[in-house]
């Protein structure tokens, strides 16, 4: 099997350099062409029309197989380069190819026989899958149906910390590789290459598959939304945690304000709520007010003092002391409406006209009356 395989890759080496050698009719070295076959589907070749048809447009014509009889074929889709003729796009239809540019006077000037199956470019890698287990990642694809020990599977990754791609190589279509942290997003793709010299003449690989983005085994949009629902869900708690401290913080600065505020501005009591009965009950009659409310005054008085701590004797003296203060005007006048008046006479009253700056007591007040005062009883 060694021998065998030794010796198709030596066929692969000589068809290699037969299809390098070309046979033209002038001009061989001078034209430079670059030929591509898109996965064995298409063959696209260019060349540097400007430098080498200054102000001439050149026509190109094909064939594939081999022989004396060949039937030439026009090209159909024409590549542009300011508006000259500068490539040809043609559907590949065999391993061997014979092409031909000639000038407007559909003169040869550059003729060339070559292998197709030299110059494929491959797809990029379809259907790619990956398979993690811990730190380990498997990447793979589906596998093409022809030729598939020509190509190589070529996996490129990086983490969001890295500046370059690392890059892995292995036999189509499988790759393992480990030592992924999983606290870190990587970035993946990967792509086809065609092995030289055995298999192509030219280096082609194939365009890379997309790229994606993973953390631990999950698939992300990008590395930059590299959060999981298990850390969004911390994010949002601390988030909520936070707010709450801060409520309760302000409600305490607040309490503490108002503390402050009542000891530097105390509150003004409202008078009204002292006198409301005045003011509900009798409109605002002073005299009214404190006729009713005289006999509470005294009756509250009574209950709250101490019999035993007031002797009979000092009253007396303070009676007396208070009556030679007091002088000559002052008395006293009282009226009863208990039952000692059985023939129902109206309660006495008596009008005394005061002393200049006398003081009357009236209800626990200290009243001062002139003149153009009196009272009523």
């Amino acid at each position: 099997m060694r021998l065998i395989f030794q010796a198709y890759s030596m066929i692969f080496i000589l068809g290699n350099m037969v299809a390098s050698l070309s046979q033209s009719s002038g001009g061989e070295d001078a034209i430079n062409t670059t030929i591509i076959n898109f996965n064995n589907e298409k063959m696209q070749i260019t060349w540097a029309t400007r430098e080498l048809f200054p102000n001439e447009n050149v026509s190109f014509f094909y064939t594939f197989g081999e022989g004396k009889k060949k039937v030439w074929k026009p090209c159909t889709t024409y590549l542009l380069d300011q508006d000259y003729n500068s490539g040809c796009l043609f559907k590949t239809e065999g391993p061997t190819l014979t092409i031909s540019i000639r000038n407007s006077n559909g003169s040869n000037v550059f003729t060339k026989n070559l292998k197709a199956d030299f110059y494929i470019k491959p797809s990029p890698p379809e259907n790619v899958t990956f398979f993690w287990k811990e730190d380990t990642v498997t990447v793979s694809c589906n596998k093409p149906e022809r030729n598939a020990w020509c190509l190589r599977f070529e996996l490129q990754y990086k983490s969001k910390f890295d500046k370059e791609w690392q890059s892995r190589t292995s036999k189509c279509c499988s790759i393992g590789e480990q030592g992924f942290d999983p606290r870190k997003c990587y970035s993946f793709r990967v792509r086809l290459k065609r092995l030289v010299p055995h298999c192509n003449v030219v280096k082609y690989s194939s365009d890379w598959a997309a790229e994606t983005f993973w953390m631990n085994g999950m698939l992300l949009d990008s590395c930059d939304d590299d959060t999981t629902p298990q850390s969004r869900t911390v994010i949002i708690l601390s988030c909520s945690l936070a707010v709450l401290l801060m409520m309760l913080i302000l409600l305490i600065l607040l309490c503490k304000w108002q503390r402050v505020q009542m000891s530097v501005l105390p509150a003004i009591p409202d008078p009204k709520y002292p006198l409301a009965d005045l003011f509900n009950d009798h409109n605002g009659n002073l005299q009214e007010w404190l006729d009713k409310n005289d006999h509470v005054v005294l009756q509250t008085k009574l209950e709250y003092e101490e019999p035993e701590s007031i002797t009979e004797a000092e009253s007396q003296q303070e009676d007396g002391k208070n009556s030679d203060k007091q002088g000559p005007l002052e008395k006293i006048f009282t009226f009863s409406g208990t039952a000692e008046n059985n023939d129902g006479k109206a309660a006495e009253i008596a009008c005394l006209i005061p002393a200049p700056n006398t003081t009357a007591p009236i209800a626990g007040f200290h009243i001062i009356m002139n003149d153009d005062m009196y009272v009523m009883l």
